[in-house]
């Protein structure tokens, strides 16, 4: 079964970015590191149970890609929402076969992208275009090629921020293509014909912090 492996959220600025969080968690995140050709960086946060928190900007230090950034990063709308407040925009589940996995949903999750930085290697579903599938409603899909001891997980220290919910707003059309997918909290699908959006709820050493 497919598991949650990360979430996403945005910002247009990564000091920013992670300000805005420091403030509601309490706690510092931990260098990612850039993506080259993607003009992007990120920062990350250990969530527990296999599970992390990317915070994600474009990187002004890079030359400006020749393909859309990810998470629909180069969106006018998104880039809008962005200049109020970061944004939860997506989220990801790995698999241990990821060819086989991609058979199974029920919907096109994008092409296989092999990627690298340092030791780590894994192959990502990169949608066509940049937009995700469902609006981010619905999750890419990476395989990590290397052992669950070398996951990012392994390697991030525990701040004590913990996932405590996680919920899928949208349309049946959505709902309906949800895939299987194990995570540490039950993942809550909300079929609605107002407003979609994702929102994690999180347990901090301060308390419970909300983000959408």
């Amino acid at each position: 079964m497919l598991e949650l492996d990360h979430i996403v959220v945005a910002c247009l600025d990564l000091d920013d970015g992670e300000a805005w969080l420091r403030e509601r968690f309490g706690v510092p995140l931990v260098p990612g590191g850039q993506h080259p050709g993607w003009g992007t960086h990120n920062r990350l946060l250990q969530l527990g149970g296999g599970v992390y928190f990317e915070l994600i900007a474009p990187d002004a230090s890079q030359p400006e890609p020749k393909t859309p950034r990810p998470f629909m990063l180069d969106d006018p709308a998104l880039r809008a929402r962005l200049k109020r407040a970061p944004v939860l925009v997506h989220w990801l589940v790995r698999s241990d076969d990821l060819d086989r996995s991609l058979g199974t949903l029920k919907y096109l999750a994008g092409t296989v992208v092999p990627m690298t930085r340092g030791t780590l290697r894994w192959r990502i579903t990169v949608p066509t275009g940049g937009h995700p599938p469902g609006d981010g409603l619905l999750p890419a899909v990476i395989q990590w090629d290397v052992p669950m001891n070398e996951h990012p997980t392994a390697r991030l220290p525990d701040a004590g921020v913990r996932l405590a919910g996680f919920t899928i707003r949208g349309p049946r059309a959505v709902i309906e293509r949800r895939p299987q997918v194990s995570a540490p909290v039950p993942l809550e699908w909300v079929e609605t014909q107002g407003p979609s959006g994702l929102e994690a709820t999180f347990d901090t050493p301060g308390g419970r912090v909300t983000i959408g």
